[in-house]
């Protein structure tokens, strides 16, 4: 309602109304996004412990003795961190970190809590996947093509963004639990695990 010059009120049509921001178009599209987001870190998770049969055979699920980075990384064969990336694949420190990364990225995003941890982290990951693939190369040590479709526009990056640009607008707060996180009083003293 809006008051005219004689003090009559009077309706005032609303074209497009987004009056509460945790439920904007973008607030929610974001909300969307982030869920998505975080459960398509947990199904990697998931699929990697138990062997689901999509990524991972159910002989080579990590609850079955097999190893989650042994598989991608045995078969680094292109870029200048080849071989040490090679010698990582199968150690015990490498599948834990992995499946760490995989199971708190994925919580955290899921529910909306620590985004800015879980950016930082989610980013380390991806750029180190990125590493691996090196998409830079067009063919591998064998000379066959490396599957790339483009070298630095690709899924890790496109993966990375995501996860940036969810923490950078507080994508949690919108069907996640990121308000109440950040007003516990380890969060608000620790500004970074926002």
């Amino acid at each position: 309602m809006a008051t005219t010059e004689s003090g009559h009120r009077r309706s005032v049509p609303v074209q497009h109304q987004e009056v509460h921001s945790g439920r904007s178009a973008g607030a929610v599209s974001l909300a969307v996004l982030r869920v998505a987001t975080g459960l398509l870190f947990l199904w990697a998770f998931a699929d990697k412990t138990f062997g689901l049969g999509y990524a991972t055979a159910s002989g080579n699920a990590w609850i079955n003795g097999g190893s989650p980075t042994k598989g991608f990384l045995s078969r680094v064969d292109v870029g200048p961190f080849a071989e040490t990336l090679r010698s990582w694949g199968g150690t015990w420190w490498a599948d834990w970190l992995f499946m760490a990364g995989l199971l708190g990225i994925g919580l955290a995003v899921t529910l909306g809590i620590g985004m800015r941890i879980s950016a930082i982290t989610g980013t380390v990951m991806m750029l180190l996947m990125w590493i691996a693939e090196w998409p830079l190369d067009r063919t591998n040590g064998a000379g066959e093509p490396t599957m790339s479709t483009n070298p630095l526009i690709e899924y890790h990056v496109i993966y990375a963004l995501v996860l940036i640009a969810l923490a950078a607008t507080a994508a949690g707060n919108t069907w996640g639990l990121g308000e109440r996180w950040t007003r516990l009083s380890f969060v608000d003293r620790n500004p970074w695990l926002r």
